[in-house]
């Protein structure tokens, strides 16, 4: 994903390096620990395995999720959040899950 060259706040940059459908999912379902690509794209319910490695590509690119290759065979590759961007990006999406759980049963679905 190409990054804007200007921005009027920071605000808009973090928005743009987590916009999307897929990412703020992928996201919270790291908070879980570390985990395979195809355990993830299990968990993530609507996902292509070709969706779920672009998204995770920019995730890596952004600072917030690392990719750790294991030797041997087969090859084992694991997806974790970093510290502390990882981390902290999930203070956000605690807040907004908390919004959303609230609407929810606020329209009674």
């Amino acid at each position: 994903m190409k990054i804007r060259e200007k921005f009027t706040c920071p605000l808009e940059l973090t928005h743009d390096m987590i916009k999307g459908k897929w990412k703020p999912i992928i996201l919270w379902r790291l908070r879980l620990g570390k985990t395979s690509l195809s355990k993830l794209e299990r968990d993530i319910e609507g996902i292509t395995q070709k969706m779920l490695l672009e998204q995770l590509k920019e995730l890596i690119e952004f600072g917030f999720v690392r990719k750790k290759v294991h030797e041997g065979y087969p090859l084992r590759v694991e997806y974790f959040l970093t510290k502390p961007q990882g981390e902290r990006i999930l203070e956000a999406l605690h807040i907004m899950q908390q919004i959303g759980i609230d609407y929810l049963l606020e329209h009674e679905k």
